[in-house]
Protein backbone atom coordinates (compact mmCIF):
# COMPACT_ATOMS: atom_id res chain seq x y z
CA UNK A 1 0.00 0.00 0.00
CA UNK A 2 3.12 2.29 0.24
CA UNK A 3 3.35 2.76 -3.17
CA UNK A 4 -0.13 3.28 -3.86
CA UNK A 5 -0.41 5.91 -0.72
CA UNK A 6 2.95 7.71 -2.33
CA UNK A 7 1.71 7.93 -5.68
CA UNK A 8 -1.41 9.56 -4.63
CA UNK A 9 0.16 12.15 -2.31
CA UNK A 10 2.12 13.56 -5.00
CA UNK A 11 1.31 16.34 -7.44
CA UNK A 12 1.39 13.65 -10.75
CA UNK A 13 -1.06 10.80 -9.31
CA UNK A 14 -3.60 13.38 -8.18
CA UNK A 15 -3.61 14.69 -11.83
CA UNK A 16 -3.96 11.06 -12.92
CA UNK A 17 -6.64 10.01 -10.21
CA UNK A 18 -8.19 13.56 -11.57
CA UNK A 19 -8.19 12.76 -15.25
CA UNK A 20 -8.79 8.68 -15.05
CA UNK A 21 -11.61 9.46 -13.01
CA UNK A 22 -13.08 12.11 -15.11
CA UNK A 23 -12.77 9.78 -18.02
CA UNK A 24 -15.07 7.98 -16.50
CA UNK A 25 -17.54 10.58 -15.60
CA UNK A 26 -17.43 11.74 -19.03
CA UNK A 27 -18.18 8.52 -20.52
CA UNK A 28 -21.14 8.35 -18.70
CA UNK A 29 -22.35 11.91 -19.22
CA UNK A 30 -22.01 10.88 -23.01
CA UNK A 31 -23.51 7.68 -22.26
CA UNK A 32 -26.91 9.02 -20.36
CA UNK A 33 -27.29 11.73 -22.89
CA UNK A 34 -28.01 8.80 -25.77
CA UNK A 35 -29.96 7.38 -23.69
CA UNK A 36 -31.81 11.15 -22.76
CA UNK A 37 -32.36 12.00 -26.55
CA UNK A 38 -34.70 8.91 -27.10
CA UNK A 39 -37.23 10.92 -25.88
CA UNK A 40 -37.73 12.60 -29.26
CA UNK A 41 -38.16 9.25 -30.78
CA UNK A 42 -41.59 8.54 -31.88
CA UNK A 43 -43.59 5.75 -30.27
CA UNK A 44 -43.75 1.94 -31.64
CA UNK A 45 -46.68 0.54 -31.21
CA UNK A 46 -47.50 3.02 -28.41
CA UNK A 47 -44.82 2.76 -26.98
CA UNK A 48 -41.92 5.24 -26.31
CA UNK A 49 -38.14 4.63 -27.08
CA UNK A 50 -37.48 6.21 -23.96
CA UNK A 51 -39.64 4.48 -21.64
CA UNK A 52 -38.13 1.31 -22.70
CA UNK A 53 -35.12 3.34 -21.73
CA UNK A 54 -35.87 3.27 -18.06
CA UNK A 55 -37.12 -0.05 -18.04
CA UNK A 56 -33.63 -1.46 -19.47
CA UNK A 57 -32.06 0.58 -16.70
CA UNK A 58 -34.45 -0.82 -13.92
CA UNK A 59 -34.31 -4.81 -14.97
CA UNK A 60 -30.49 -4.16 -14.22
CA UNK A 61 -31.11 -4.44 -10.52
CA UNK A 62 -28.19 -4.67 -8.33
CA UNK A 63 -26.05 -4.49 -11.32
CA UNK A 64 -27.62 -0.83 -11.97
CA UNK A 65 -26.97 0.18 -8.25
CA UNK A 66 -23.43 -1.01 -8.50
CA UNK A 67 -23.15 0.82 -11.65
CA UNK A 68 -24.62 4.14 -9.64
CA UNK A 69 -22.32 3.74 -6.60
CA UNK A 70 -18.91 3.05 -8.85
CA UNK A 71 -19.87 6.36 -10.49
CA UNK A 72 -20.74 7.83 -6.92
CA UNK A 73 -17.19 7.23 -5.78
CA UNK A 74 -15.25 8.44 -8.89
CA UNK A 75 -17.72 12.12 -8.94
CA UNK A 76 -16.45 12.40 -4.88
CA UNK A 77 -12.80 11.51 -5.24
CA UNK A 78 -12.78 13.67 -8.18
CA UNK A 79 -13.76 16.61 -6.16
CA UNK A 80 -11.83 15.30 -3.59
CA UNK A 81 -8.71 15.27 -5.44
CA UNK A 82 -9.30 18.22 -7.47
CA UNK A 83 -9.85 20.24 -4.22
CA UNK A 84 -6.37 18.71 -2.50
CA UNK A 85 -4.65 19.50 -5.77
CA UNK A 86 -5.79 23.18 -6.18
CA UNK A 87 -4.43 23.42 -2.37
CA UNK A 88 -1.30 21.79 -2.92
CA UNK A 89 -0.72 23.95 -6.13
CA UNK A 90 -1.74 27.16 -3.95
CA UNK A 91 0.70 26.79 -0.99
CA UNK A 92 3.99 25.91 -3.86
CA UNK A 93 3.91 28.51 -5.61
CA UNK A 94 5.20 32.07 -4.50
CA UNK A 95 2.08 34.43 -4.75
CA UNK A 96 3.26 36.79 -7.43
CA UNK A 97 3.44 33.61 -9.82
CA UNK A 98 -0.10 32.86 -8.65
CA UNK A 99 -1.42 35.67 -9.62
CA UNK A 100 0.54 36.11 -12.89
CA UNK A 101 -0.87 32.57 -14.01
CA UNK A 102 -4.84 33.57 -12.67
CA UNK A 103 -4.66 36.52 -15.46
CA UNK A 104 -3.89 34.48 -18.06
CA UNK A 105 -5.95 31.21 -16.82
CA UNK A 106 -9.83 31.06 -18.72
CA UNK A 107 -12.59 31.30 -16.49
CA UNK A 108 -13.95 28.12 -16.74
CA UNK A 109 -10.23 27.02 -15.13
CA UNK A 110 -10.28 29.38 -12.35
CA UNK A 111 -13.57 28.45 -11.43
CA UNK A 112 -13.41 25.01 -11.57
CA UNK A 113 -13.60 23.79 -8.42
CA UNK A 114 -16.91 26.48 -7.32
CA UNK A 115 -18.69 25.51 -10.50
CA UNK A 116 -17.72 21.25 -9.30
CA UNK A 117 -19.66 21.80 -6.29
CA UNK A 118 -22.38 23.30 -7.82
CA UNK A 119 -22.65 20.58 -10.35
CA UNK A 120 -22.29 18.53 -7.45
CA UNK A 121 -25.20 20.30 -5.74
CA UNK A 122 -27.47 19.25 -9.19
CA UNK A 123 -26.29 15.86 -9.11
CA UNK A 124 -27.64 15.52 -5.95
CA UNK A 125 -30.83 17.42 -6.54
CA UNK A 126 -31.49 15.48 -9.92
CA UNK A 127 -31.27 11.87 -8.17
CA UNK A 128 -33.72 13.00 -6.14
CA UNK A 129 -35.81 14.04 -8.40
CA UNK A 130 -36.14 11.81 -10.86
CA UNK A 131 -34.57 8.80 -9.37
CA UNK A 132 -35.82 8.77 -5.71
CA UNK A 133 -38.71 10.98 -6.11
CA UNK A 134 -37.92 12.63 -2.82
CA UNK A 135 -38.50 16.72 -3.77
CA UNK A 136 -40.46 18.14 -6.76
CA UNK A 137 -41.90 15.54 -7.67
CA UNK A 138 -45.91 16.02 -7.07
CA UNK A 139 -46.35 15.79 -10.75
CA UNK A 140 -45.28 12.06 -10.86
CA UNK A 141 -47.81 10.83 -8.18
CA UNK A 142 -50.53 10.20 -10.67
CA UNK A 143 -48.61 8.73 -13.20
CA UNK A 144 -49.79 5.18 -13.62
CA UNK A 145 -47.57 2.33 -15.30
CA UNK A 146 -47.09 2.07 -19.40
CA UNK A 147 -46.17 -0.31 -21.85
CA UNK A 148 -42.81 -1.02 -21.76
CA UNK A 149 -42.74 -3.57 -24.85
CA UNK A 150 -44.26 -3.58 -28.08
CA UNK A 151 -45.64 -6.89 -26.62
CA UNK A 152 -47.50 -4.51 -24.33
CA UNK A 153 -46.84 -7.73 -21.70
CA UNK A 154 -44.67 -5.33 -19.74
CA UNK A 155 -44.97 -2.20 -18.36
CA UNK A 156 -43.11 -0.14 -15.84
CA UNK A 157 -42.20 4.04 -15.39
CA UNK A 158 -43.83 6.38 -17.66
CA UNK A 159 -40.28 8.29 -18.18
CA UNK A 160 -41.51 9.98 -21.19
CA UNK A 161 -44.23 12.01 -18.96
CA UNK A 162 -42.01 12.10 -16.01
CA UNK A 163 -39.79 14.64 -17.82
CA UNK A 164 -42.19 16.68 -19.09
CA UNK A 165 -43.54 17.07 -15.96
CA UNK A 166 -41.08 17.90 -14.12
CA UNK A 167 -39.12 20.22 -16.55
CA UNK A 168 -42.89 22.09 -16.73
CA UNK A 169 -41.65 23.21 -13.15
CA UNK A 170 -39.31 26.44 -14.64
CA UNK A 171 -37.32 26.29 -11.74
CA UNK A 172 -36.27 22.89 -11.95
CA UNK A 173 -36.01 23.41 -15.88
CA UNK A 174 -33.54 26.64 -14.67
CA UNK A 175 -31.65 24.91 -12.73
CA UNK A 176 -31.34 21.69 -14.56
CA UNK A 177 -29.96 24.19 -17.26
CA UNK A 178 -27.52 26.28 -14.93
CA UNK A 179 -26.42 22.49 -13.87
CA UNK A 180 -25.40 21.80 -17.64
CA UNK A 181 -24.24 24.94 -18.14
CA UNK A 182 -21.66 24.46 -15.61
CA UNK A 183 -20.85 20.85 -16.32
CA UNK A 184 -20.12 21.40 -19.68
CA UNK A 185 -18.00 24.73 -18.41
CA UNK A 186 -15.96 22.25 -16.41
CA UNK A 187 -15.26 19.69 -19.34
CA UNK A 188 -14.02 22.63 -21.75
CA UNK A 189 -11.38 22.94 -19.82
CA UNK A 190 -11.50 19.32 -18.29
CA UNK A 191 -10.45 17.77 -21.32
CA UNK A 192 -7.72 19.87 -22.33
CA UNK A 193 -5.79 19.30 -18.59
CA UNK A 194 -7.11 15.59 -19.24
CA UNK A 195 -4.70 15.08 -22.31
CA UNK A 196 -2.11 17.32 -20.81
CA UNK A 197 -1.85 15.18 -17.69
CA UNK A 198 -1.58 11.87 -20.32
CA UNK A 199 1.29 13.51 -22.21
CA UNK A 200 -0.79 13.96 -25.66
CA UNK A 201 -0.95 17.38 -25.62
CA UNK A 202 2.10 18.24 -27.94
CA UNK A 203 2.59 21.79 -29.99
CA UNK A 204 1.01 20.05 -32.63
CA UNK A 205 -1.76 18.51 -31.21
CA UNK A 206 -2.92 20.74 -28.24
CA UNK A 207 -4.84 22.95 -30.51
CA UNK A 208 -6.82 19.89 -31.69
CA UNK A 209 -7.30 18.28 -28.56
CA UNK A 210 -8.24 21.09 -26.72
CA UNK A 211 -10.76 22.69 -29.38
CA UNK A 212 -11.95 19.69 -30.25
CA UNK A 213 -12.75 18.83 -26.31
CA UNK A 214 -14.28 21.96 -26.29
CA UNK A 215 -16.76 21.55 -29.21
CA UNK A 216 -17.33 18.13 -27.69
CA UNK A 217 -18.35 19.77 -24.55
CA UNK A 218 -20.77 22.12 -26.12
CA UNK A 219 -22.31 19.82 -28.14
CA UNK A 220 -23.08 17.67 -25.11
CA UNK A 221 -24.62 20.89 -23.65
CA UNK A 222 -27.15 21.50 -26.03
CA UNK A 223 -27.82 17.68 -26.28
CA UNK A 224 -28.91 17.86 -22.60
CA UNK A 225 -30.79 21.61 -22.50
CA UNK A 226 -32.78 20.30 -25.87
CA UNK A 227 -34.95 18.30 -23.48
CA UNK A 228 -36.30 21.30 -20.92
CA UNK A 229 -36.49 23.80 -23.59
CA UNK A 230 -38.48 21.34 -25.82
CA UNK A 231 -40.75 21.23 -23.13
CA UNK A 232 -40.84 24.73 -22.18
CA UNK A 233 -41.61 25.55 -25.87
CA UNK A 234 -44.20 23.00 -26.37
CA UNK A 235 -42.57 20.56 -28.82
CA UNK A 236 -42.74 17.40 -25.90
CA UNK A 237 -46.22 17.31 -24.47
Amino acid sequence: MAPLTAFYQSSIGKKWIVALTGLVLIAYVLGHLVGNLQIFLPANENVRQINQYGHFLHSLGLGLWAVRIFLIACFVLHIFTTVQLAMQNRAARPERYAVTKQQRASLAGRTMIISGLIVLAFVIFHVLHFTTHTVASAGFKDLQPVPVSTAQSESGWDVYHMVIRGFQNPFVAGFYILGMFLLCSHLSHGFGSFFQTLGLNTKSTAPLLVNGGRILAWLIFVGYVSIPIAVMLGFLK
